[in-house]
């Protein structure tokens, strides 16, 4: 009888061992899904509250009162030293581990917000709202939160993993702007930047699940170790300085660069100021209010749409559709006569192509130089992006106070738009290696 009954337990748990092997191949099977939405929700969170500091410019001015240049200028050096900082960030994540400089990176925006609510000197607030956000950005962006995934999805599943993870940055834009305007209408903008600043501490377990284990940071694809072929492909047999002389060495890393410069440009100084342009030109903050959380809703399915079209097209010309159509709805939007329907038809354009730009540039340096430094690589080649944003928020605010108008930083936008579709599109795309081989045989 024992030997019955024990058989009987054998035969019994044989299902349960069943179920629960099932379960965990289950589990294994959504860790892809968990780490893009970790990913993406600290993403969505800091380009959520960055997008929304355009709602602080009226009620900060007013109340400190500061020139509009004066919150430009502070705006202005975020954009500035977050790009600066993004290859040093890189590099750190590169070598260390991107978890480590994202837990930093949400510690240095809880300060930095909490800090703007304390600063009564124009000074003051650009050390707040300018380096100390510029820094957080730099470690809680795409550079770093792009360079994690990268590394830890397949590269079969890349081009998802980016396009979900940008969509989650989209999706904290839009779910922020409505509820910090709500914020700032009834506890005060002080209040609403606290509010923030407790948002990104709360925020810090999402960190945990994008630890990178050895062979990950080290630039091995996940699901195997790395072989001979694999390391030239991903750069895992480079050293940080070969590689950075590699990119310098290559025509389409410049390209990149520059080109990145419009979309820095075009999409700060419409975060910044389209705002405070639709109430000088009569429109209501509620009109301001509603353009911008468009442009969020756009972006979660556009920049999700445009990380799956880098599978499918080659991204260099992607990117020159992009600035393309950018350009076409800017100066659609100055052409036809202004009203609440133009200005929501606008921001549904511009949203839908809003951060389109980045999973395709982010995709094009890991698929031209591998995984190993992408997160080093892209930094520099944001770098040309944060230029182009300083110069995009700090002449909104300088050509407004002295000229009264925005109109010629539109202007700028439609050229330099026009520039960036011009540049993407010669972009040599093939991977460093096999480029490399191609000339050698020729």
């Amino acid at each position: 009888m024992l030997t019955a009954h024990s058989k009987a337990v054998t035969t019994m748990s044989r299902p349960r061992a069943s179920l629960a092997s099932s379960h965990a191949a289950r589990l294994s099977a959504t860790d892809p899904l968990v780490l893009v939405v970790a990913g993406g929700l600290i993403l969505g969170l800091a380009l959520g509250m960055r997008h929304v500091q355009g709602l602080f410019l009226l009620p900060i001015t007013m109340e400190r009162g500061w020139t509009r240049e004066a919150f430009g200028f502070a705006m202005a050096v975020q954009n500035l030293v977050w790009g600066l900082a993004q290859p040093f960030a890189g590099m750190i994540a590169d070598r260390f581990g991107s978890a480590r400089v994202m837990l930093a990176g949400l510690l240095l925006y809880a300060l930095g917000l909490y800090t703007m609510t304390q600063a009564t000197t124009s000074a003051a607030f650009v050390w707040s709202a300018g380096i100390c956000l510029g820094l957080a950005l730099s470690g809680t962006t795409f550079g770093v939160v792009f360079a994690a995934l990268s590394r830890l999805v397949s590269a079969e599943r890349r081009g998802w993993a980016l396009g979900v993870a940008g969509s989650f940055g989209g999706l904290g834009q839009f779910l922020l702007v409505p509820a910090v305007q709500a914020g700032v209408d009834h506890i005060g903008w002080s209040a609403a930047l606290w509010s923030m600043a407790a948002c990104a501490l709360v925020a810090l377990p999402l960190v945990w699940p994008l630890r990178e284990r050895g062979a990950q940071a080290a630039g091995a694809q996940p699901g195997g170790a790395s072989t001979a072929a694999q390391a030239g492909a991903d750069g895992s047999g480079q050293s940080m300085r070969a590689a950075i002389r590699q990119a310098c060495g290559h025509r389409g890393f410049w390209l990149l660069n520059i080109g990145f410069l419009a979309c820095g440009f075009q999409l700060a100084f419409i975060a910044s100021h389209l705002p405070a342009y639709l109430l000088d030109r009569g429109l209501s903050a509620r009109d301001a209010v509603i353009a911008l959380a468009i442009i969020a809703l756009a972006n979660i399915a556009g920049t999700y749409l445009c990380g799956l079209l880098g599978n499918h097209v080659r991204r260099h010309r992607a990117l020159a559709g992009i600035y393309l159509l950018r350009t076409a709805a800017i100066a659609l939007f100055l052409l036809v006569p202004l009203s609440s329907v133009s200005v929501y038809v606008f921001a549904a354009v511009m949203g839908f192509v809003w951060l389109g730009t980045v999973p395709l540039t982010s995709g094009l340096v890991s698929q031209v130089f591998g995984t190993r430094y992408v997160a080093t690589l892209f930094g520099f080649v944001f770098l040309g992006h944060q230029l182009g944003s300083f110069l995009g928020v700090w002449l909104g605010g300088y050509l407004f106070d002295r000229t009264g108008s925005y109109d010629l930083v539109w202007i700028g936008a439609i050229v330099v738009g026009l520039g960036a579709t011009v540049l993407h599109w010669p972009i040599d795309d093939r991977p460093v290696g096999h480029r490399e081989g191609a000339m050698a045989a020729a």
